[in-house]
């Protein structure tokens, strides 16, 4: 069950480092950096990494789960069309290992059960039962039912709603537990902008705000993706979390010890209950493997050379960089 490997994904191979929408529409437009896979249409990736991610995300919820998760003026009517899609679409695509029967969510991977109130985000009856992986979760209790439907998915969740009256978006709710560097309760009640502000570069996007809000959640699904390089692989990089070696200000660069990690990111529109659902997944990979052909090496080195001050800095890579392009040189180099 859930045996497939993850798909790896190149989004440095067009030479060039950007902060733009770049949506593709789900089911419709092939990701032309997804190493040959077919035009993809799934919501959530669900793969042989699973256990990796639900352990994560068990630990983040054990250590200080409001530091993670919350809401900010989520209407009933966005929570039951985003919770129903998000239990629909999850047994859709587990290939038989989740089930939702339109009251009961069940994991059959993680040996738990609980009947959910999709308009209001009740939990109830939380059943627990032998499975392959019940032991990465046996004394985790759910708050609501966005937490459990969370950390059933190894994507982050959070849902932007929308006043029609004003126009006005905000980020109305957040389940995030594999941050990379940012905290996710900032984010929270803020606009589409201001959420976006720190990030070096988005000026160009920011100024399309209202037309990118609303062709999310009128015209989806979309799949985008944003990538880095990272000295760790770990998931979860919430600023309060436990420091490891990414951006850490002792350490170099190591090739054996770097990882390309790409965020795979969906959106999903729910136009009648003026909302929209983005999840998140991240994936990483050994940056050896990532570039193992000299062309990908030469790829990867343009597009961070593309990258202006701020976005070096923004991206963790200030004292990195020179000895990271160094090493991507030597094996755009070789042929073989």
């Amino acid at each position: 069950m859930l045996t497939c490997p993850p798909t790896l994904y190149r989004p440095f191979l067009n030479g060039v480092y950007s902060v733009s929408a770049g949506l593709f529409r789900l089911g419709a437009q092939r990701v032309p950096w997804a190493g040959g896979e077919p035009v993809e249409a799934h919501t959530f990736a669900l793969d042989r990494e699973y256990g990796r991610f639900v352990a994560s995300k068990v630990a983040a919820h054990r250590r200080a789960l409001h530091e993670y998760a919350g809401e900010a003026g989520l209407t009933p009517e966005l929570r039951r069309a985003a919770l129903t899609f998000i239990a629909r679409t999850l047994a859709a695509e587990s290939s038989g290992v989740m089930t939702w029967d339109g009251r009961t969510f069940c994991n059959a991977l993680l040996g738990w059960a609980a009947d959910l109130d999709p308009l209001w985000g009740g939990v109830e009856g939380l059943e627990r039962f032998p499975a392959p992986l019940a032991h990465l979760a046996p004394d985790v209790t759910p708050v609501n039912a966005l937490d459990f439907l969370g950390l059933n998915a190894p994507e982050d969740l959070a849902l932007v709603a929308r006043d029609p009256r004003s126009g006005r978006d905000w980020l109305a709710a957040v389940h995030v537990l594999s941050p990379q560097h940012w905290d996710p309760r900032g984010k929270l009640g803020r606009d589409f902008v201001a959420v976006h502000l720190p990030v070096a570069g988005s000026g160009p996007m920011n100024a399309t705000a209202p037309r990118l809000v609303d062709a999310v959640m009128t015209r989806g699904p979309f799949v985008r993706f944003a990538w880095g390089v990272a000295m760790s692989d770990r998931l979860d990089h919430h600023p309060a979390a436990p420091p490891d070696e990414d951006r850490a200000t002792s350490t170099r660069f190591d090739p054996d010890g770097a990882f390309l990690r790409v965020e795979r990111q969906t959106l999903t529109g729910f136009p009648e209950a003026q909302g929209a659902l983005f999840t998140i997944r991240p994936y990483t990979y050994p940056l050896r493997e990532a570039v193992a052909d000299p062309n990908h090496a030469r790829a990867l080195a343009a597009a961070l050379r593309t990258m202006t001050p701020e976005q070096v800095t923004y991206k963790g890579l200030t004292t990195l960089l020179p000895d990271l392009l160094a090493w991507l040189d030597d094996r755009a180099d070789r042929e073989g």
